[in-house]
């Protein structure tokens, strides 16, 4: 595992848990937020308590998200640091401000060397990854570059 530390200013990680929907990603995220004391963002919720979004998709039953709107309000939390993002999606989101993402999808927008794969099919494997992630987060150190 490479640690980047994309953040000038940042002295703790940020992290994007990302992946299919209904995998364990929240209760992922929560677990570990508690473990590491990072700040728990699950976009979802975001988009529905701050109305970024573009209204609401009869057919897909969800809001349309407003990708501009969600990255202006997540900027300067971003750059502090010690943000876990929880979201289904990642390609809109700058790669500047993940030290690590994890699962499939980041794999096809980030660098190779920052996404972290995980299987969460069930209770045992989110304790693992949650200790493992624990682990990453507490020895993670921003870069010098």
């Amino acid at each position: 595992m490479a640690s980047r530390g994309g953040g000038a200013r940042r002295t703790r990680p940020n992290v994007l848990v990302t992946g299919t929907p209904g995998t364990g990603k929240t209760t992922t995220c929560s677990l570990l937020a508690d473990a590491v004391d990072l700040r728990h963002i699950n976009i979802g919720d975001l988009v529905r308590e701050k109305s970024l979004h573009d209204g609401w998709d009869e057919e897909l039953e969800c809001h349309i998200i407003n990708e501009d709107l969600v990255c202006d309000e997540l900027e300067d939390m971003m750059e502090e640091g010690g943000i876990l993002v929880d979201y289904h999606g990642c390609d809109f989101f700058p790669e500047r401000w993940f030290d690590l993402m994890l699962l499939e999808e980041a794999r096809e927008s980030y660098k190779e060397e920052i996404v972290m794969p995980l299987r969460s099919d069930n209770v045992e494997d989110i304790s693992r990854n949650v200790g493992t992630l624990t682990e990453w987060i507490n020895n993670w150190r921003p870069s010098r570059s």
